[in-house]
């Protein structure tokens, strides 16, 4: 830990809040840190309006609404501004959710200390030896770098040489109700769930390919719905049209509320191309759900414990997506075994344990 004046307030930095499971973590964080620090200061170029539980937060944003429909890196640049503009020195800690080079940038003009949280394994951005000597030299200026998973611990130092702390998303607790919204309740065909933004990190095109092998393959009843908004939609949508599965997948868009269509199914799959560590997994595994992944870094192998909670197919590989498909028509009491094992192991994502965590880290820099 450097050498700082004990902070007085928090700024959290996150200049684009989006749908994601980032931000429902950062939710989940903010209402927590409420019961132990008055003074929060959230920056961000989104539009945004806090529940009741959050209305102790300042919200810092750009006066006009030009912003809220820019790209992240505006967003960014703009937050930056407001960081160095609304903030005197030496009295914060700064916690970035997003944009740690602009985030990093205002912690050393300003003199703040700062803890950085990264949602994405570094395989995504970090390929070649420029970018390692970059974002090795930037993570350092962190006082504190915070991951969600053992994997995505071991890449970053790996990759960057880097040590970090591994806090799980926190995802579970015993109050969570469990509501259900129908979906075709009479359908007696298999239903299969995905929830994620329609993006090429989700890599839906894989999923949406192997739902084609297997009906061009076999006579199966399936239906396979996807929740989620995003600049893949049109896309996606020309991909079912053109091999005519629109009687077979779905496009349902974004629901608030996805969690609670997850009891509604027989089968959740994702099929990402890098993860930090899927809030989704973790919901499904509540919901009792078996699932298909995608063995992509990080969080998925990790979650489902190596196939032992369920099954792990070949990042991009939508063949090998769809034999997994196949093996669990054939053999659907297997999969629902491993997903009924999931519950004594959920523990790990614990509200109250890992965001326990955060304030052990947050109390170190901040003065009580």
């Amino acid at each position: 830990m450097k050498n700082y004046n004990s902070s007085k307030e928090i700024i959290i930095f996150i200049p684009s809040i989006e749908s994601g499971g980032v931000e429902k973590n950062f939710f989940i964080l903010l209402k927590f840190l409420l019961k132990f620090y008055t003074k929060i200061n959230l920056v961000t170029s989104s539009k945004i309006k806090l529940s009741k539980h959050l209305k102790k937060v300042k919200i810092i944003k750009p006066n006009s609404k030009f912003w809220i429909n820019q790209n992240r890196l505006v967003k960014s640049i703009v937050c930056l501004f407001l960081l160095i503009k609304f903030f005197p020195k030496n009295k914060f800690l700064l916690f970035s959710f997003q944009s740690n080079f602009f985030s990093i940038i205002a912690s050393k003009l300003m003199g703040w200390p700062i803890i950085l949280r990264l949602n994405t394994s570094p395989e995504k951005y970090v390929n070649n030896f420029f970018k390692i000597i970059l974002f090795k030299t930037l993570y350092k200026l962190g006082d504190e770098i915070i991951v969600n998973s053992k994997e995505f611990k071991n890449n970053i130092k790996r990759v960057l040489g880097l040590n970090s702390i591994v806090i799980y998303n926190p995802v579970y607790n015993k109050r969570i109700r469990e509501k259900k919204i129908e979906v075709l309740k009479k359908y007696k065909g298999l239903k299969i769930l995905n929830i994620g933004r329609l993006t090429d990190q989700k890599d839906h095109l894989t999923l949406l390919k192997s739902i084609k092998v297997i009906l061009d393959k076999k006579k199966i009843d399936l239906k396979l719905f996807i929740i989620g908004g995003g600049q893949n939609f049109v896309m996606l949508k020309n991909y079912i049209n053109q091999n005519q599965l629109h009687k077979n997948i779905f496009l349902l868009g974004y629901k608030k509320n996805a969690f609670e269509y997850m009891r509604s199914f027989d089968l959740f799959i994702l099929s990402s191309r890098y993860e930090g560590l899927p809030n989704t997994l973790i919901e499904a595994q509540i919901s009792k759900l078996p699932i298909i992944s995608s063995d992509c870094p990080s969080g998925p192998k990790e979650i489902l414990m190596n196939g032992k909670l369920g099954t792990l197919f070949k990042t991009g590989n939508y063949q090998d997506l769809s034999k997994k498909i196949l093996l669990f028509c054939e053999n659907r009491k297997k999969f629902e075994l491993k997903a009924a094992k999931a519950k004594k192991y959920l523990r790990r994502f614990d509200e109250n344990k890992n965001l326990t965590k955060f304030l052990m880290i947050i109390n170190k820099y901040i003065k009580n």
